[in-house]
Order: C-alpha cells, then sequence, then structure tokens
C-alpha cells in the first residue's frame, strides 16, 4: 500500500438533521484554506447534495464515506486515497451523530466512520434558545459510546457572543467543551429544495458567499484550536492494498454532467478511470451529440423533472442515444438519468414531455416523497454490468414514480434494507439498464469491472 502520512482530521457531526453542519463545514474549510492549508472532504452517508458544497469550496471531488454502503475496508481506503497530499480533511456527518441505518447499532453513521478512522467528532449543535443544557448535551453523545471519541461541541445559531461565552461557561468542566459557534445570518443561508439543500452553483451560491462564511468562522473562533484538534487523530487505521493508479485508457465512457445530471459517487468514476475507462463529460441539455468515439454512456441522477422542456427540445442528442442503443452500446442510468430513457416525463403540472424512450413507462412526479431509503439488489438476468445473480447495494431518494411498466420481468430484484420488501425494477433493451437505485459499487467492485468490460466490448464490436 502507498504509504500514507498522518492526516489531521476531524468529523462534522451534529446532534439531528439541520443543525447547519454543511454550513460549519464550508465556513471551516474556508478558513483553514484562508491560511493557506489544502483541505481534503468527506461527507458520511449517501447524499449527494451536501458533496457538491464541499467540492465548490475546495475544487476538488468530495468523498462520500457510508459504512452500510460502502463496508470499513473502502471507507479507509478512500479516505487514505483521497486524503493524500492534503494538511487537514474534515468529515461532514449524517444526521445525528449516531443516526444511520438501523436504530439498533451504529451501521451506516458517522460515529461509525469516526471509529473506523479514529477520527475525533466536532458535535454541531442548534444552540438557539439554549443555555446550561449544552453541557449535558454534550456529556450524552460522549457517554453514548466511550469507543468514540466525542472532543467538543460547536454551537451553531448563537444569538450573540455573549451567549456563545455563556455556553462555553456552561460546558466548562465537563468532557466535551464547547470549542466555538457562529451566530445566525439568514442573508448567507444556503438555499433548499425538495432533496435537501440546492446544488452549490455559482448561480446558487455565490464564491463571496463561501467567502464571508469562512471570514465570520475566523473573526468568531480560534481557527487554531480547531486544527489541534484535528491533530491529535492518532495514525490512520490499516486497509486492504488497492491499485490506485489508472491503468492505459482502453475506451471512453460518455457521462452525463449538467444542471440536469449531476449525482454521481466520486469514487464510482474513480473506480472506472482506475479500470482504464476515459469518463467523457457531455450535457443532454445543450449537447447536439454525443461525444465522439465513446463506447459506453453513464446518466446520473439529478434534476430532470426541472429542465424537461429544455431535455425534450433536444430531438438531436434524444435520437443520438437511441441511435447508440440501437448499435448495442451500453448505457447505464441512475434514477433522473432512468427518467430521461423513460417514454415521457410528467411534471407536477400535468405536462407530458417526450424523453428518449428507451424505458417503457412515464417518469410521473409527485407532490410527496415516493421512496427513500438503502437497498440490496441482484441482477436477475445478463446486464451491463455483469452476469446474473451480481449483488451490490444503493439507495433510493425519489418523487417520482415510473408508471405503464410491465408487472414483471425486470433484470434487478430490489429488496429495501428497512422492511424487507422487494420489487423488480430494471426494464429496457438488453443493453440498458436502468433503475431508481443510486449504486455505490463499493459494495461490490465486480459493477464497475463489468461496465467497463460491456465498453470494451461494444469498442470491439463497432470499432
Amino acid at each position: 500500500m502507498e504509504d500514507t502520512p498522518l492526516i489531521p482530521r476531524l468529523v462534522v457531526a451534529g446532534t439531528a438533521s439541520g443543525v447547519g453542519k454543511t454550513t460549519v463545514m464550508v465556513a471551516l474549510t474556508r478558513a483553514l484554506q484562508s491560511r493557506g492549508l489544502k483541505v481534503a472532504t468527506f461527507k458520511c452517508g449517501p447524499d449527494y447534495l451536501d458533496p457538491s458544497y464541499h467540492a465548490r469550496t475546495t475544487g476538488a471531488p468530495c468523498h462520500n464515506l457510508d459504512g452500510w454502503l460502502m463496508g470499513r475496508d473502502a471507507v479507509v481506503s478512500t479516505f487514505r486515497h483521497a486524503s493524500q497530499g492534503c494538511d487537514v480533511a474534515l468529515i461532514e456527518g449524517v444526521m445525528g451523530l449516531y443516526d444511520g441505518a438501523s436504530p439498533d447499532s451504529d451501521e451506516g453513521s458517522a460515529a461509525q466512520v469516526a471509529k473506523w478512522l479514529a477520527a475525533p467528532v466536532l458535535a454541531v449543535v442548534d444552540a438557539s434558545g439554549m443555555a446550561r443544557t449544552i453541557a449535558a448535551v454534550g456529556t450524552g453523545l460522549a457517554a453514548f459510546d466511550p469507543e468514540l471519541k466525542v472532543a467538543g461541541l460547536f454551537a451553531n445559531q448563537v444569538g450573540s457572543q455573549g451567549h456563545l461565552e455563556l455556553l462555553q461557561r456552561a460546558a466548562r468542566g465537563t468532557a466535551v467543551p464547547v470549542m466555538g459557534g457562529l451566530p445566525n445570518q439568514e442573508a448567507l443561508a444556503f438555499p433548499s429544495r425538495h432533496l435537501g439543500l440546492l446544488t452549490a452553483s455559482e448561480e446558487s451560491i455565490p464564491t463571496r458567499n463561501l467567502d464571508a462564511w469562512g471570514a465570520l468562522l475566523a473573526e468568531w473562533n480560534d481557527v487554531s484550536v480547531l486544527l489541534r484538534l484535528a491533530g491529535e487523530a492518532p495514525a490512520l487505521p490499516e486497509a486492504p492494498e488497492e491499485e490506485t493508479r489508472a491503468a492505459p485508457i482502453t475506451c471512453r465512457i460518455a457521462v452525463a454532467q449538467d444542471a440536469a445530471f449531476h449525482f454521481y459517487y466520486a469514487d464510482n468514476l474513480r473506480r472506472l478511470e482506475r479500470l482504464g475507462a476515459q469518463c467523457v463529460p457531455f450535457s443532454p441539455l445543450v449537447d447536439v451529440a454525443l461525444p465522439p468515439d465513446v463506447h459506453a454512456i453513464y446518466l446520473g441522477g439529478g434534476y430532470p423533472e426541472l429542465h424537461a422542456r429544455q431535455l425534450a427540445d433536444n430531438h438531436s442528442l434524444r435520437r443520438a442515444i437511441s441511435a447508440f442503443c440501437a448499435r448495442g452500446g451500453p448505457i447505464y442510468a441512475e434514477c433522473g438519468g432512468m427518467m430521461y430513457l423513460s417514454q415521457a416525463l410528467r411534471t407536477l403540472d400535468g405536462q407530458d414531455f417526450p424523453m428518449v424512450g428507451l424505458v417503457p413507462g412515464i417518469a410521473v412526479m409527485a407532490p410527496k416523497l415516493q421512496a427513500l431509503g438503502y437497498v440490496e439488489v441482484e441482477t436477475t438476468v445478463r446486464t451491463v454490468l455483469g452476469g446474473a445473480g451480481l449483488r451490490f447495494r444503493g439507495h433510493q431518494f425519489r418523487y417520482s414514480t415510473l408508471e405503464d411498466v410491465p408487472a414483471q420481468g425486470g433484470a434487478l430484484r430490489i429488496r429495501r434494507r428497512r422492511g424487507g420488501t422487494t420489487h423488480t425494477e430494471g426494464f429496457g433493451p438488453p443493453n440498458v439498464l436502468a433503475s431508481y437505485v443510486h449504486a455505490h459499487w463499493a459494495s461490490n467492485p465486480l459493477v464497475a469491472e463489468g461496465f467497463v468490460a460491456s465498453a470494451r466490448a461494444f469498442k470491439e464490436r463497432c470499432p
């Protein structure tokens, strides 16, 4: 394995969702960057949106670390790889510190990742309207799992400097001090929509706002204290040896990347590249043709419903994707990508917009959440990912349903982790695999290998 230096690291967790973990992460990252430090960022759990803020702030990919989706070895290996060459690593938690895939264990939680990485935890608390109780919160978080190092609290939404000093005094003498805080700043708040925060584009989050959060954190806090806390992390745990050098390029995979399609796990793309695939970005919104000489198409999730008319009006690219499929080209699509491949997309106002038409059925948007949670997947037939019986894990989070599809015969058997119910997905031509599942390929490295093999096979058939 490559020699990995001691990486100062800190898990920025929370007492619950919505306490401001992402804001604190962005602010702390910017404050550290202003000191000339290179920061690696990570996100616990299956989320795509929060990582877009961290990637935007650092200018580098933010990698997900999910214990249930990836397992310990992949979490540690991914962290070691993505933190190399950086001065400090920040890992944002998911929901509350101990929340994850199960109410009975720390599986899939920020606590699990923190223990695997031997990283100290800074717990973000919404301290508005709170005083001495913050000491009880810190004491409880630390006592709940003695194996976890809850090293400090960060008081968000404080009313004033005097309020922050009161909170620090309340926790003085406890095992978990209040190590900093931030005031409420409505003018800098990150906007949100139904899936959570808006994707962090320059239009939605101006760079000046990111800079302002960094300056505010530096004004209100002693950044050196937080940096010293990260430096208390011991040597990284060992992980199985992993080949990190990319193989020579043997195929090209077109990857949809624009405002409509941008939900990808950085680790999935890295696995493709390590296997010799060149990931070539393209935009279903504006490109009139596929990139030249591509041998597979990867359509991730995103917000196709917000761009339905523009996607429908791009007749040229829809025809190009259909023609690629007719030649036998392998296509893999997740959630929003599957909606784009359907016959039509029906928006909340009842309008139908024609899509590519490779997947039977109509993707119908709903005002309420239609599915949320982890799933286990098994292929029932050979697909572009490999042979029948291939198993992997993923996550679903969607506000649409695919209607008017066959009652049975899908290429995927989906089992929900919560409840254990099963159903089938994955309808269409044999060289197309599309479903609502956002898969993390660390759960089974054979998935990425199978997709690259399909691209190479197509290249050989159709040079």
